[in-house]
């Protein structure tokens, strides 16, 4: 994946991630953001559905290995889990279409992004991360779009597999018969969903998601169903931070069932950069200038991380 030949964007990425470096500190061989996670592998399967809105590669086959990364947010590597500024939690795909061809989704649990481009996203970064709390309460009251995502964040889950996770970028499906049609991931978990109240929360171990997900998986498949919500004609399929109505059609691509955790996980994860483009045929990137940015700040971070000396943290 190479860089994007855009000065302007090169350096908006490099300055959304000195941002992110003054606010959470350098932690090389770590991510700016999400940097406490873990990896696990498994299978999708598509559903019958499935292909009427996309003949995408990992759509027409059988089966695809996949990986997955849950991770908490912030750039904190040992960031307690039940510390609040963990959500919203991130959830991260990768499809094995072949030796050293994928296609990825990145996600998180809010359905919300405080911004619509990079320097709006900037300006946020730069507005809640000062120290004067008052200031950053004012700037949110002021901007509807920061003020929406934060009430979008969903309180603690009781586990990873018990979370609900949103691709908000749209996308452009396109099937076998070239019909297009405009779309947004969901991915929805086959267990209940459960949030924790804040007292049941306080009351769990630092690192309780990552122990659960481990001893879950040990006693069988964790199963998620993978979604698309379909855009109509008139619908914004440029701004992540406009939602479409809850009536709009839903399409169930296929199901993820992870199978294990990955054996060196923190290893892995230092390698491994995720792509939020997905770069095959039959699904294409909207004209969401999010997408490009966020892809840009993946790959810079990714090259520096994989350059940084091995990581030892581990969380299960």
């Amino acid at each position: 994946m190479p860089l994007p030949n855009d000065e302007k964007l090169i350096a908006l990425s490099e300055e959304i991630l000195k941002t992110f470096e003054s606010v959470f500190g350098p932690h090389p061989g770590f991510r700016p953001a999400h940097a406490k996670g873990v990896l696990l592998t498994g299978v999708f399967t598509p559903s019958s559905e499935a292909q009427e809105l996309t003949r995408a590669e990992h759509i027409t086959r059988p089966s695809t290995p996949v990986t997955v990364r849950f991770s908490n947010s912030t750039g904190v590597p040992l960031l307690p889990d039940n510390d609040a500024n963990a959500d919203p939690r991130g959830m991260a795909i990768r499809f094995n279409l072949g030796e050293h061809v994928h296609t990825d989704i990145v996600a998180h649990s809010a359905n919300g992004f405080p911004a619509t481009d990079g320097a709006e996203f900037l300006e946020f970064l730069r507005a809640v991360t000062q120290p004067d709390q008052a200031k950053v309460h004012e700037f949110v009251g002021n901007h509807p779009k920061a003020l929406a995502f934060v009430q979008s964040i969903t309180p603690m889950p009781a586990s990873f597999a018990q979370e609900r996770y949103f691709g908000l970028t749209a996308m452009k499906f396109t099937n076998k018969d070239e019909v297009s049609r405009f779309g947004r991931y969901i991915v929805v978990p086959e267990a209940t969903e459960e949030h924790l109240s804040a007292e049941a929360a306080a009351a769990k171990d630092q690192n309780y998601l990552f122990e659960e997900i481990a001893r879950r998986i040990a006693s069988g498949p964790v199963r998620l169903r993978l979604d698309v919500q379909v855009a109509e004609d008139g619908d914004t399929i440029n701004d992540a931070t406009v939602h479409w109505p809850e009536s709009r059609k839903v399409v169930t691509l296929g199901t993820i069932e992870l199978i294990e955790v990955v054996a060196d996980t923190a290893t892995e994860q230092q390698k491994i950069i995720f792509d939020p483009i997905p770069r095959l045929d039959g699904i294409a990137p909207s004209d969401d200038p999010l997408l490009e940015l966020r892809a840009a700040v993946y790959l810079i971070s990714g090259r520096r991380r994989r350059s940084s000396p091995p990581t030892t943290v581990t969380t299960v």
